[in-house]
């Protein structure tokens, strides 16, 4: 079944191929894997820590740095694009190799430039190279979907989405440290820390990770996977969920900071909580979507968005920190419960394309694969601009307003509308349903 390095034939549908050994090998891929995402969640969103670093010496208002970190969201949602082909084209193991060495780069420019007097440009070049990280999790999602069968893929796709989410959290607390025992003037002991656990990523995985011989990059099922509706109907959700996870996580602690007059160390200390929680509960979302159905979790998770966001509207107006804190750790939560559901939808998707179209079995299966793995990179980097119109947004109302009350009234009308295109793709009849239906729309 496999030399070393490279697998020539995989079959995961197959469950006697699954079962005398294919599964051993696609949960050490996904381990391996979610280490690699994780440290590149973690420099993806190194600026949402480096701009409490920040203080007044700086020169640098809160709009400044909320374009810091749209910078970063910006490039890490662009980049995901080529990222997701270059697994077919070099191998999942390869590519995960260079794109986790490929970390030492923005995080070495961030070591090198982190003090006051470096000019605004120099910092808006060092935090576009951090978009590298938002980069890991295309190409990972795209590698672990190869690996898995249908009835495992909310599972794993969770599992390997909410490790590397965990690299939010993850580098916000090593940022408190660093905050509270050595002060908020000393950015540098957190860049030197991530330098041998980058290092570390990119070893793990050229010595305990595989590439697909049968993956191939597939220019008709990239054309095919652009012209499809659904591709673009997910992508939309996806800003929904994604969009919000990432833009939040940038832009908690500065909007702490901003509108309840945090200090660094008191922004710092609560920052984490959110996308920590967000990313533990992202497989809960994948395994709920592959138990009762991803479009009905991703219905449902969509109104309680909305709900959590009226509560942080609410707090917004009346100054409530504990309230705000309350409604914004929820909207934290359902954002991960949503990416688990909304991805599981992807692969689903397609395969009830293939039943409405006559195939069956492996066939099916095959098509399902193809078709969402050539997606998934549009998916998720348009969903990772969802991240880029938060930080915006928070910026426009923060400078015409003061506060973010504005910004989260637009967000509250826009999980609305995620609602109702959920509703009325895939929920509000059995749309392309076979003759004989395995699959129909309502079940993805």
């Amino acid at each position: 079944m496999t030399g070393r390095r490279w697998i020539e034939h995989w079959d995961p549908e197959d469950e006697t191929f699954w079962r005398e050994g294919g599964e051993q090998i696609a949960r050490r891929n996904l381990l391996f894997s979610v280490f690699s995402e994780h440290i590149g969640f973690s420099i993806w969103t190194l600026w949402s820590v480096m701009v409490l670093f920040m203080g007044p010496e700086y020169g640098i208002d809160p709009a400044g740095k909320f374009f810091l970190i749209a910078t970063a969201t910006l490039v890490g949602a662009v980049v995901r694009v080529p990222y997701t082909f270059a697994v077919a084209r070099f191998g999942g193991r390869n590519w995960t190799v260079f794109s986790a060495l490929m970390l030492l780069l923005p995080t070495g420019a961030a070591y090198a430039v982190m003090e006051p007097g470096t000019s605004y440009t120099t910092f808006m070049v060092v935090a576009a190279l951090t978009g590298v990280g938002g980069g890991n999790f295309a190409s990972s999602m795209t590698n672990i979907n190869s690996f898995f069968p249908l009835r495992k893929k909310g599972w794993a796709l969770g599992l390997n989405a909410g490790g590397g989410n965990i690299g939010v959290p993850v580098v916000q607390l090593m940022g408190l440290l660093v905050i509270a025992v050595a002060g908020a003037t000393h950015p540098r002991i957190l860049l030197a820390a991530y330098i041998p656990l980058i290092i570390l990523a990119a070893v793990c995985a050229a010595l305990w990770m595989d590439n697909l011989a049968p993956v191939r990059n597939d220019t008709g099922a990239a054309k095919a996977a652009v012209r499809d509706p659904h591709t673009w109907i997910m992508a939309f959700l996806y800003i929904g969920t994604f969009g919000s996870f990432i833009g939040y996580s940038f832009a908690f602690g500065l909007v702490l900071q901003t509108q309840f007059g945090r200090t660094p160390l008191q922004a710092a200390s609560l920052t984490f909580i959110g996308p920590l929680l967000g990313s533990l509960i992202r497989p809960l979302g994948g395994s709920l979507a592959d138990r009762f159905g991803g479009a009905r979790i991703t219905l449902w998770n969509f109104a309680a968005m909305a709900a959590a966001t009226s509560v942080v509207v609410y707090a917004s107006t009346t100054k409530s920190l504990p309230v705000f804190l309350t409604g914004f750790t929820a909207l934290f939560v359902l954002s991960g419960l949503g990416n688990g559901s909304t991805y599981k939808m992807i692969p689903a998707i397609f395969q009830a394309k293939a039943l409405a179209q006559g195939m069956e079995g492996e066939a099916a299966a095959a098509y399902g694969r193809r078709l969402s793995g050539a997606s998934m990179g549009l998916i998720g980097a348009v969903g990772a601009l969802g991240g880029l119109a938060i930080n915006l947004a928070f910026r426009q109302s923060f400078q015409t307003a003061g506060t973010g009350t504005a910004a989260f009234a637009a967000f509250l009308a826009f999980y609305a509308a995620c609602f109702t295109v959920t509703w009325a793709v895939y929920l509000r009849r059995p749309a392309a349903v076979p003759a004989k239906p395995q699959l129909t729309y309502a079940e993805v």
